[in-house]
């Protein structure tokens, strides 16, 4: 069986191709431009060249693509957006508009798009033609794959005047409560069951689906996650980590992304005890140090954590907390990963010790694919022994 991974992040997209008749140091794998920066490469491009942008496809990540969009506006030249694909921006298309953003029908946009000079462009998190057709000439074929599963970040659709910020966390708050003993699996959902609230996470989805059908994989079972945690959870599996999870040690898992860190305490049975989310840019060393203390010893604070830019804390009812006064063998294990991590290095913190670098799997750029594949796992009772025997045993609690 043949299962394709892809964590979708702001600077580049991770691919895996986990096949099960191969030693996992084996399985094919990519990093690649993340999707947001290749459609702000080519508004650029349309930019330096005075061509009218026509954008369509669906909802993906913002960040360089709304900043080339709102730039290409602001030179004074025409851009043209569907709805769907305009909420890549903004969830409310009046913000859309704000940025000096054409938001049409996608027959006026196909229309356009035929205009002399016009540069159109789809948006979407996953290109799996473009993907398919750059790895044909090497003898790989994806069009039989078994399973398909995707990571990507959303903030999630939140209602006008509500901070997106706020919303992002209390979704994952509310789906760490309905599912606590999944730990960082929680946060991956089948196809299927993609919350409504999430429409990043359903869109990559469905474009899953809308390609698998095409090709006749109808049925193929699809899961979506969001990235931070996928790079959690495959960064679990570094040696060292099931080693002290299974020697009853928590472990801090801390993911310092191009966009967003993630920082999550872990008890021994791999249940989340405390979670904090804030933005990479609004981080300096110090302040990343004293975040993650606190997360490990469950006294951040979800106001403060917002006030600075983030996204928010939690401190799950029921865990007392941790003196973080412990020797050695009993203190929590530092574990960083991430394109970012260098923010933070292999240093001692004070309560924790010296941070260790992730390399699940001798590979710190995979940790999102192997977490899609231990969330496919968890997921789909098919694939169980199969991830199990190339990745080894799941740790506790996944």
């Amino acid at each position: 069986m043949r299962a394709l991974a892809i964590d979708v992040g702001t600077g580049t997209q991770d691919v895996l191709l986990f096949d099960t008749d191969r030693e996992i140091e084996n399985a094919f794998r990519l990093v690649l431009p993340a999707p947001t920066v290749i459609v702000a490469d080519r508004i650029r491009r349309a930019t330096d060249e005075r061509r009218p942008v026509v954008l369509s496809g669906r909802i993906m990540g913002g960040g360089p693509s709304a900043w080339a969009a709102r730039d290409h506006a602001l030179a004074g030249l025409p851009i043209a957006v569907t709805a769907d694909a305009g909420r890549t921006f903004d969830d409310d298309l009046a913000g859309v508009r704000a940025m000096g953003l054409r938001v049409v029908e996608p027959d006026e946009a196909a229309e356009l798009a035929r205009t002399p000079g016009a540069q159109a462009i789809e948006l979407g998190d996953l290109d799996l033609p473009a993907l398919e057709a750059a790895l044909a000439p090497f003898g790989v074929e994806l069009a039989s794959i078994d399973a398909l599963a995707v990571a990507v970040f959303d903030h999630g659709a939140a209602p006008p005047g509500v901070s997106d910020r706020r919303f992002r966390f209390a979704r994952l708050a509310e789906r760490l409560a309905a599912d606590p003993e999944a730990g960082t699996a929680a946060f991956a959902y089948l196809e299927a069951e993609v919350p409504g609230a999430f429409t990043r996470l359903a869109a990559a989805a469905a474009t899953a689906c809308g390609w698998l059908d095409g090709r006749g994989r109808r049925g193929v079972p699809i899961v979506a996650m969001d990235t931070g945690p996928a790079a959690v959870l495959g960064a679990l599996d570094d040696r060292r980590a099931c080693g002290a999870l299974a020697a009853g040690r928590p472990v801090v898992a801390v993911n310092v992304g191009n966009f967003h860190t993630l920082a999550m305490r872990l008890g021994p049975d791999g249940r989340i005890q405390a979670i904090m989310e804030h933005h990479t840019g609004e981080l300096d060393r110090r302040q990343l140090v004293h975040l993650i203390r606190q997360t490990a010893a469950g006294t951040v604070s979800n106001d403060e954590v917002f006030a600075s830019m983030g996204h928010g804390a939690l401190v799950v009812p029921g865990w007392t907390g941790d003196r973080l006064a412990a020797g050695d063998h009993q203190r929590p294990l530092l574990l960083v990963t991430g394109p970012r991590r260098g923010l933070l290095g292999e240093r001692v913190v004070r309560g924790l010790g010296r941070a260790v670098y992730a390399v699940p799997h001798g590979d710190m750029m995979q940790a999102g694919p192997f977490g899609l594949l231990r969330a496919l796992a968890h997921l789909d009772p098919a694939w169980r022994d199969a991830v199990g025997h190339r990745l080894g045993p799941a740790s506790l609690g996944r």
